[in-house]
């Protein structure tokens, strides 16, 4: 008799169908696939390299790379969620396997005269144990939507722990930028200061001649004065950058090594960039990926609160054994067995119509966040596109500036060395030509900030983690 009642309900537990929607990855326009309409200059269709950092060719930045993904603290959290999404994963599939408990409980009884069994004392211990063994037949799925939920949900939390990453190298890299950029600046700055403070002696020396008065000695060191008063902010601006390298890789600021600091020239690439297209920027970007996966969990979910509108069948046994006294807890007593099917059953299924609803509701708003996921993905690449191609060409602009500032400020020294022009034009020469070199400074940087924005748009496949 129990075996074909085994056998039935296996066969029901085979033949049975899990609950809810089956999810299909939405899809997206056909535009979203398309070549990027900031592609070229600059920039090629051709495949991103995953290691992208890589291409300024500078062995101390790989460095501090390595040490950023392997000690930072955000990332040590974000590798800590996605542990503990795996363990969330194991504890449901545990769900599909016989669940067994061992109990045992003993009680210092007293008898009354008519309650007393035949030979035992009025008073003495009860003790009970036994093993109760049950299996949920997954009828309609609950287990098996339960377990696909929580796959989606490892998924997305390895998805955004990829996203850490990538924000992570991303701002290693332009802080190490922003500190040889702002090295770089603290150098033109002194150049200025040299070369105006050469100016100024020169003045001072024509002024002791009687070819010049006081006043243009006095205009050139206030310009001078005040190139001088730009090194202490440009300083300042270096250690935050060092600073926030240090928190970055993990380290105390006293802990950064001092090959951290020592590039005194902007980074840049010479080549140009492979950003790929839009179907190989949504594969790559961890933020599309781990939207995707939690509406795939969402999805899912669905299953799991569809199926409690079901019954619940669990197949339960137990075995057991009471016995009076210690003496007798192995083997004296007698021995009781249970085995049989148990039906669950809510009798008021507006409450798990109620969960459904919500679980539909929140699979509608995975899917508009997977959607809005996917706008700011292309949207963040393109302005990325368009902000690396313009600063490039103010980059041009400003050193062919520079050029024709310094080719001015040559001519009007020599002028003024032959008292063809007054002190006020080579001042307003000499200041042009500061400007126009601090200027192209400034822009090194900016177009390094436009490159690390660039990759970070991109994002990253993080295959090796």
């Amino acid at each position: 008799m129990i075996k074909h009642w085994l056998a039935a309900t296996a066969t029901l537990a085979l033949a049975a169908c899990a609950a809810g929607p089956d999810y299909r990855a939405p899809a997206t326009a056909a535009s979203a696939a398309a070549p990027f309409l900031g592609t070229g200059g600059p920039t090629l269709a051709a495949a991103p390299d995953d290691h992208w950092w890589r291409l300024y060719d500078d062995p101390v930045l790989n460095g501090l790379v390595e040490s950023a993904l392997a000690a930072n603290t955000d990332v040590r959290v974000a590798t800590a969620r996605l542990e503990r999404a795996r363990a969330s994963l194991r504890e449901v599939r545990n769900d599909r396997t016989p669940q067994a408990t061992l109990g045992a409980s003993g009680t210092y009884n007293r008898f009354s005269q008519a309650q007393r069994p035949p030979g035992v004392s009025g008073e003495t211990w009860l003790i009970d144990g036994g093993l109760d063994v049950s299996y949920e037949v997954d009828l309609f799925g609950r287990v098996s939507r339960g377990v696909e939920a929580a796959r989606g949900d490892v998924a997305a939390a390895a998805a955004d722990a990829d996203a850490v990453r990538v924000a992570v190298v991303a701002d290693t890299t332009r802080a190490y930028a922003d500190a040889a950029a702002a090295a770089a600046r603290i150098a033109v700055a002194e150049r200025i200061v040299a070369l105006l403070d050469r100016q100024v002696g020169t003045t001072e020396r024509r002024t002791e001649a009687g070819l010049t008065t006081p006043l243009d000695t006095a205009r050139i060191a206030a310009l001078r004065d005040q190139r001088r008063a730009d090194i202490p902010s440009l300083v300042a601006e270096r250690q935050a950058a060092l600073f926030r390298l240090a928190t970055l890789t993990g380290r105390t600021p006293q802990e950064l090594p001092p090959v951290a600091g020592e590039r005194a020239t902007a980074l840049r690439i010479e080549q140009a960039i492979p950003v790929g297209d839009g179907a190989a920027l949504l594969a790559r970007r961890p933020d599309v990926r781990a939207a995707e996966r939690r509406l795939a969990a969402a999805t899912a979910r669905i299953g799991v609160a569809t199926a409690d509108l079901y019954p619940r069948i669990t197949l339960g046994g137990s075995v057991g054994q009471t016995s009076t006294g210690f003496g007798n807890l192995f083997g004296a007593g007698p021995l009781n067995f249970l085995l049989g099917p148990l039906l669950n059953w809510a009798v008021n299924p507006g409450k798990a119509r109620a969960r459904v609803a919500g679980a539909e509701a929140d699979t509608r708003a995975a899917l508009a966040t997977f959607d809005g996921t996917v706008l700011t993905a292309l949207g963040e690449t393109e302005t990325a596109l368009s902000n690396y191609a313009r600063s490039l060409e103010r980059r041009a602009a400003l050193q062919q500036a520079l050029g024709q500032a310094d080719r001015a400020a040559r001519i009007t020294r020599a002028q003024r060395r032959e008292g063809q022009i007054d002190s006020l034009s080579q001042l307003d020469a000499e200041r042009t030509l500061a400007d126009a070199q601090a200027a192209l400074a400034l822009q090194d940087q900016l177009v390094a900030d436009a490159q690390v924005d660039l990759f970070r748009a991109l994002g990253g496949r993080w295959s090796a983690a």
